[in-house]
């Protein structure tokens, strides 16, 4: 995983750093999805095939964190855990 900082200018804009713009070019679109905590970059081309299961994973990553947050987590062995998982 790659890190960088960024800032947004006053008319809402960011830089993408030049380390991680990789294949990103000038014109392409990009999808922006926003939950409480987090915003998720992708690729807009790619997300033809991809998009309703990442608005699912949002979806599903958004009802979990107001959960934990109403503690009302679940506490669950590792195994358990990724037998969960492969449900989604």
């Amino acid at each position: 995983m790659e890190v960088a900082i960024t800032k947004m200018s006053s008319k809402g804009q960011i830089v993408i750093p030049a380390e991680l713009r990789g294949d990103i070019m000038e014109g392409e679109k990009l999808m922006i999805i926003k939950n409480k905590e987090q915003l998720i970059l992708k690729k807009a081309s790619k997300l033809d095939k991809q998009l309703n299961g990442d608005l699912e994973f949002a979806r599903r990553t958004e009802e979990a964190l107001k959960r934990i947050e109403a503690g009302k987590g679940i506490e669950m062995e590792f195994d358990d855990f990724i037998k969960e998982m492969k449900k989604w």
